[in-house]
């Protein structure tokens, strides 16, 4: 959990505008949950793993007043549902799926909305794993459509590009494929197992991943089976497709998901989407157990960040808050990665719309009286402007401008006074030149003087 300055603060800004900007173009609409959830709302959504990572708050009051010594003795399981009830989120897509219900008779389908707001998981702290960070969701709910997830390529692509990430991978896979392998291997029914166990493969390694499922009861020939695909040879998607239709042809659940992603791929290309950055992997499982059918990832090459964007298909996700047969999909970019990839790559952009753009420099009283009316007439030009507000000497206000890093500096003397102008100061450049209020406001919104 961080501070942010200024400097910070306007490029996060830059990020959440642009990606705002593509959920915009491509119809989604902004909704906010708030920060807390009842622990019946978002425990058993996450798997194991995850709900061992919720932060739960503590009752308001006696919180202690409900537990007794025997509840202590029966562990945390007895005690936590008396002396907590609510949690605070750990991602967006589940409190988006109760808004759904509580809100079902006054939504129009397919809804589509996007929220951009912190989320917390208590995690051991990391390079790229915070335990607040900022997620920036779209899902669209109330279709079946495979169209949303060729949509959901397409904005992935539109951010990366207004971003300028020009190196950077999409992976893409369906649940039902990794369902299809738990069944060609025999071990049907243990895809949940199976998706905890190789969504680690890059983190922990083939003989890892080989050591963990044997603990969870896969046997010597089923594993050996999963070899193919574990290993992962280099493959282009149509040779993967061209395998895998070989390898699952056992498995009726198989072959659909493996259908189902070629059909989001030729909506894509009907879109008008290049595969390039597309990449289609039969290992990438996503350790979150709501999602039953396509689900991505996104990975930055260059930096040992982690992904910063993933999502996925969720039929089922509704229906444990009474609410049957609303499917939905969507994806999350994760603000923090993606400030940390753009910052270790240096390819943020100059950020000075967000600061002052005009600072004003007076030498006397006299001066600061006409430097206040300045002001005013250059805010309603639209320009952030600012008047240092003590007589302190001139290059006191000067030093303070630079290191605020204002690229115009005002200044306005008694010479200016008699000529009603303003010595406009291009603090890039240090190009200086009197000029009437009118020219300098257009001069500060072109940026440049001549």
């Amino acid at each position: 959990m961080r501070d942010f300055g200024p400097s910070e603060m306007a490029r996060r800004n830059y990020l959440f505008e642009t990606i705002r900007e593509v959920f915009k173009l491509f119809g989604y609409q902004q909704l906010e949950t708030p920060a807390m959830e009842n622990l019946s709302t978002l425990t058993g959504k996450y798997g194991d793993e995850g709900d061992q990572l919720l932060f739960k708050v503590l009752n308001s009051g006696e919180f202690l007043k409900k537990v007794s010594e025997a509840d202590f003795r029966e562990g945390e399981h007895n005690v936590l549902p008396k002396i907590s009830e609510k949690g605070l989120r750990y991602d967006l897509t589940v409190p988006f799926a109760r808004y759904v219900v509580m809100h079902q008779n006054e939504i129009t389908y397919p809804f589509k909305r996007f929220q951009m707001q912190p989320v917390w998981r208590a995690d051991r702290p990391q390079k790229g794993r915070y335990r607040e960070f900022y997620q920036c969701d779209a899902d669209v709910v109330g279709t079946d459509s495979l169209i949303c997830e060729a949509e959901i390529l397409m904005m992935i692509k539109q951010v990366f590009a207004k971003l300028g990430i020009p190196d950077y991978s999409i992976k893409i896979n369906n649940r039902k494929i990794l369902t299809g392998m738990a069944e060609v291997i025999g071990e049907k029914g243990k895809e949940g197992d199976l998706c905890v166990a190789i969504d680690k493969l890059d983190k922990i390694g083939l003989q890892n991943v080989r050591d963990e499922l044997y603990q969870k009861g896969f046997s010597v020939d089923s594993v050996a089976a999963l070899g193919p695909v574990l290993e992962k040879e280099r493959r282009s998607n149509q040779d993967w497709f061209a395998f895998l239709k070989e390898y699952l042809a056992g498995s009726s659940t198989g072959m659909k998901g493996l259908n189902e992603l070629e059909e989001v791929l030729a909506f894509f290309s009907q879109l008008g989407g290049a595969e390039q950055h597309v990449v289609f992997d039969p290992v990438l499982a996503r350790g979150l157990s709501y999602y039953t059918g396509a689900i991505f990832e996104v990975q930055v090459e260059g930096v040992q960040i982690g992904s910063v964007s993933g999502g996925g298909r969720y039929d089922n996700l509704t229906g444990v808050f009474g609410l049957a047969g609303i499917s939905g999909v969507g994806f999350s970019f994760g603000v923090d990665r993606l400030y940390d990839v753009m910052d270790a790559l240096g390819i943020f952009p100059d950020q000075q719309s967000e600061g002052t753009q005009v600072m004003l420099v007076c030498f006397g009283e006299e001066e600061r009286k006409k430097g206040l009316a300045l002001l005013s007439a250059f805010r309603k030009a639209g320009i952030a402007a600012e008047i240092y507000p003590d007589l302190d000497k001139i290059k006191k206000q000067f030093n303070y401008a630079d290191k605020k890093n204002v690229p115009f500096v005002a200044v306005i003397g008694a010479e200016e006074l008699v000529n009603d102008q303003i010595s406009l100061k291009d603090m890039k450049s240090g190009k200086q030149e009197a000029l009437s209020l009118e020219r300098a406001i257009s001069a500060i919104i072109n940026s440049s003087l001549k």
